[in-house]
């Protein structure tokens, strides 16, 4: 069975986990912009990082069978030094309608703070005015809360359920976000957020429908393949094949769909790669025999 990882840092990956990756049947990922571990000081360096998801990780993740989606937005965590978020503002907009673009995001809470309110509003009129889904990012604490005032201010904005990802969520709030129509997903973390375990325990009580498994796999403790990892725990608990396909690949399709930029095609009908290739001059081999192939 193909899998789709639908939130991964993969910017924060080497290439062995591109290879193993594709080995584990990883056919897609949707890279999310996201805060890299210590604040950016300058409009550039947003500039710089966001010119690297559609360029060089597109063109790395292809060199190994894989296609790179990636979305655009200002992470809440960076939404509160304000004179640096206005200035973010003005260029997204020169990102968001670029290719390979699938969604605004991740952006919503982290404090909730009065200037993470302010930027969530301001790039959800984004998302409506370029016609994106929304990523959501809900806060590590104090989750409920912001899950459900996230859920509100897409409403008040009129945003339609169905072009709105809700994402790390668990067992506390999967019910909410269900019932009002929106896109779950769930983040599968080694430690901490939700387990393999847990994760097979929600679809066993829910079902598959508008639920997505991801493993926003970035620079901390986590693990690229917990999305086939984690299809493997449901096999292992019987759950029905058509369930783990859903959470696994179709929704994912699904969520993304109305970008216009997420194609099944695109993976489904094999595309050929030449790691002899290079990117304005650079490749990405470290001295190994370059690998021409097909996906």
């Amino acid at each position: 069975m193909p899998y789709i990882d639908p939130h991964i840092h993969v910017s924060s990956r080497t290439t062995d986990d591109y290879q193993r990756m594709h080995a584990a049947g990883i056919v897609a990922v949707v890279e999310p912009a996201f805060w890299l571990g210590q604040p950016r000081t300058s409009v550039g360096t947003f500039q710089d990082y966001f010119s690297s998801l559609i360029g060089w990780e597109r063109f790395r993740a292809s060199q190994f069978g894989i296609r790179h989606y990636c979305t655009i937005g200002l992470n809440s965590k960076e939404a509160n030094n304000e004179p640096l978020a206005d200035e973010v503002m003005e260029i997204l907009p020169l990102f968001i309608v670029k290719d390979g673009v699938v969604a605004v995001g991740e952006i919503g809470y982290d404090d909730q703070s009065d200037a993470e309110d302010k930027y969530f509003r301001l790039q959800i009129e984004l998302g409506k005015k370029f016609e994106k889904p929304i990523l959501v990012h809900t806060p590590h604490r104090a989750k409920k809360e912001g899950t459900l005032r996230s859920m509100d201010v897409l409403e008040e904005h009129q945003v339609p359920p169905h072009m709105a990802i809700i994402d790390h969520n668990n067992e506390e709030t999967v019910k909410e976000v269900l019932d009002r129509g929106y896109w779950a997903g769930f983040t599968i973390y080694p430690d901490t957020k939700m387990g393999k375990e847990r994760m097979a325990n929600v679809v066993q009580e829910y079902g598959s429908e508008r639920i997505i498994v991801n493993s926003s796999a970035d620079w901390g403790v986590s693990n690229p393949l917990s999305v086939p990892d984690c299809a493997a725990v449901m096999r292992e608990r019987g759950i029905d094949e058509s369930h783990i396909r859903k959470v696994t690949y179709q929704n994912a399709i699904e969520s993304y769909a109305a970008s216009g930029q997420f194609n099944p095609s695109d993976w489904e009908e094999s595309f050929s790669f030449d790691q002899a290739e290079l990117m304005e001059g650079n490749s990405v081999l470290r001295g190994q025999k370059p690998i021409t192939g097909t996906s």
